[in-house]
């Protein structure tokens, strides 16, 4: 059983020009984001991708629609490929919310989740493509939040070791499932 998975950020959004931590707002992609999704689907236009799965935060949905405009690629929506829930800090600006990102590694955002907990949700969907997309290619376009899971539940890197190191952006990133991630692994 494997399943190939690329990653792919959402495109750069307007709160991305502003300096706001999104979060689980919706989003939308600036004009320089819809261009950057154009390119996305240029890139991965003969890579053998079977299907798009993406947040169901508007800024991954749009990026994934404008990759697969004109496509007969399916695109999926899923709650668990969601950012983290900054909960009352949903909207606020980024520096100042992620200046003691450390601290949410188990506590949760106040009204929101942990960044543990929201890893442990990539994990969910990862199993589930275990399960249902052997043999498959799947394009996986999300967040941060959504990275770090993918990494914790493949890999076996430690929340806190994600955290410490930040996010470093790139043209996608290719990861392989080879049986269960299993939920213990993704904690």
């Amino acid at each position: 059983m494997v399943v190939s998975v690329v990653f792919e950020t959402h495109s750069w959004s307007e709160d991305n020009d502003c300096g706001i931590a999104t979060g689980w707002h919706h989003g939308r992609l600036s004009s320089e984001g819809r261009h950057l999704a154009g390119e996305l689907g240029d890139r991965r236009s003969d890579d053998g991708i079977d299907i798009v799965f993406t947040s169901d935060l508007r800024r991954a949905v749009e990026t994934a629609e404008i990759a697969f405009a004109g496509t007969d690629t399916p695109i999926l929506h899923d709650w668990r490929l969601r950012e983290c829930n900054y909960g009352a800090g949903n909207g606020m600006p980024a520096a100042q919310l992620h200046r003691n990102k450390a601290r949410y590694i188990t506590t949760p955002y106040p009204e929101g989740e942990s960044w543990t907990r929201a890893v442990e949700r990539v994990g969910w969907f990862l199993d589930d493509m275990t399960r249902h997309a052997d043999g498959q290619r799947i394009l996986v376009v999300g967040h941060v939040a959504t990275y770090w899971g993918i990494v914790h539940c493949t890999v076996g890197t430690p929340v806190a070791d994600l955290i410490a190191d930040g996010f470093d952006w790139k043209l996608g990133w290719e990861f392989e499932l080879t049986g269960s991630v299993g939920a213990d692994r993704c904690r």
